[in-house]
């Protein structure tokens, strides 16, 4: 029955990794019911690595080449296994190949805004992402930490975790950093490196090198960024009497034209002065400062401009927002339609 199995038994003469996925990153050699004959070949592949692994533990280590498996190619697994001699019989040993071809263009992004604190707009919310590279350098280190024994690990199994633990980093190096957030665009590439500093001793334990670590982007969320933009134009306008002077003066000749317009009729225009009056001085009696009364030869478009001076003022204390500024303002110039 002996000599049976020692016939079926099937050996082992070529040892090398087949697998073209380049998504896999660990890959184990089958060898259920089989053995490695003594002298058998091993061929290690441009950017792999493959590593003997006997009974759980750690053997040798061969970098890209071809090798025949001897007691002098295989030191640590003779000691192991206490061949004091050249063997004759064949063995049994786990293989394992790794990758250690350079991981380009991987992505990384914070899912959900990181709340910071601006030293500019105070409390806000940033977004952040870009891309990085990494490639494996110690293929013990990874099959210990990591792979283990797997029969087959990816990339994508690999790089969630890489992700999560860069995103896991984001909040505390916007919190060191007392860059305000317009200043950042001009400060990603130091980001960049700061952030690659604190991420590349975890790629190290799992036996991996962080080669290269870029920001792209470093942006508010939707809702804020309409805040900011509302703030830029505001910083465009500049002057905002002559800017409503502006508005109203180019608004007047269109009125004009509309069938019971203000300059037809004068209603449309009366209407709108009056109700600018009356919101800017009922706006005004809550903090206490009535309007003065226009004067006589004030024209249409200072008596206009002026009462959405004083709103504005009411923005900058607080008492009106600017969305309710912007509403008031596009109701009093309605009238001039």
């Amino acid at each position: 029955m002996a000599l049976m199995d020692f016939i079926k038994k099937q050996f082992i003469d070529v040892i090398q990794c087949a697998e073209n996925d380049d998504d896999v990153i660990a890959w184990r050699f089958p060898m259920q019911g089989m053995e490695i004959r003594n002298g058998a070949i091993l061929t290690v592949r441009e950017s792999q690595v493959s590593v003997f692994v006997n009974e759980g533990q750690i053997a040798d280590v061969f970098e890209p080449g071809r090798y025949e498996l001897t007691t002098n190619t295989l030191p640590v697994l003779t000691y192991l296994k206490n061949w004091d001699k050249l063997f004759e019989s064949p063995f049994k040993s786990d293989v394992y190949f790794f990758s250690t071809r350079q991981r380009l263009d991987r992505k990384w992004g914070t899912a959900n805004p990181v709340t910071v604190r601006d030293a500019e707009f105070g409390a806000v919310r940033l977004r952040a992402f870009g891309i990085y590279s990494y490639r494996l350098v110690d293929a013990k280190k990874f099959h210990t930490s990591v792979s283990g024994t797997l029969e087959r690990y990816g990339v994508e199994e690999l790089e969630s975790q890489l992700r999560n633990t860069i995103v896991g980093h984001i909040a505390g190096l916007f919190g060191e950093t007392s860059v305000p957030f317009l200043d950042m665009a001009a400060n990603q590439e130091l980001f960049g490196q700061a952030l690659k500093e604190k991420v590349a001793p975890l790629f190290d334990s799992f036996g991996l090198a962080l080669d290269n670590f870029v920001v792209q982007n470093i942006s508010l969320p939707e809702e804020l960024e309409k805040a900011l933009d509302a703030r830029i134009n505001m910083n465009l306008v500049g002057d905002l009497g002559q800017y409503t002077r502006y508005q109203v003066a180019s608004s007047i000749p269109l009125a004009a034209q509309n069938e019971g317009g203000a300059a037809g009729a004068g209603v449309g225009i009366g209407a709108g002065i009056s109700m600018g009056q009356v919101m800017g001085q009922s706006m005004l009696a809550a903090t206490q400062a009535p309007a003065p009364a226009p004067s006589s030869g004030t024209s249409l478009a200072d008596e206009i401009a002026a009462t959405l001076e004083k709103l504005h003022a009411l923005v900058g204390k607080g008492i009106l927002s600017q969305d309710e500024f912007d509403a008031k303002k596009a109701e009093i110039l309605k009238k001039l339609d």
